[in-house]
Order: structure tokens, then sequence, then C-alpha cells
């Protein structure tokens, strides 16, 4: 087998798994934000370093910025 038709079935191997893995990172997503807004709406500041770095993902802010009001804003 020539290295171009390997080149070719490796390439149609990698779409066929990104489209697999596309939905199975969507889902997680789903799982991963509902964890998080549940965590959100059990406390208040300050969360543990996982529940902050979603919300710096979420909100664009530096988790120093972060305030209650801005989980508020985001949980409603």
């Amino acid at each position: 087998m020539k290295r171009s038709q390997r080149r070719r079935i490796d390439d149609a191997n990698a779409a066929i798994a990104k489209a697999e893995n596309r939905i199975l990172k969507a889902a997680e997503r789903r799982r991963r934000n509902a964890r998080m807004i549940a965590k959100l709406k059990a406390g208040s500041l300050p969360y543990t370093p996982v529940v902050m770095n979603w919300l710096v993902r979420q909100l664009a802010k530096r988790a120093g910025k972060i305030t209650q009001q801005d989980v508020q804003a985001l949980l409603t």
C-alpha cells in the first residue's frame, strides 16, 4: 500500500472519530454544566477551584474579579 493511500485512509478514519467524539463531548459538556450549576446553587463564594475554573470560562473574567452578583446573573 502506498503512503498516499494510507494517508487517505487515516484521514477518513480521523474524520469518523471526530464526528463520534463530537457527540460524546457535547453530552459530557451538558453533564458538567448541570453539575456546576448545582454546585453554584448550593454554595457561595469562594467556590472550589474546579467550579471557579468553570466560572472563569463561562464569564470570561479572571477568578479574582468574579463576584456573587456575576454568579447570580449566570444562574438566572
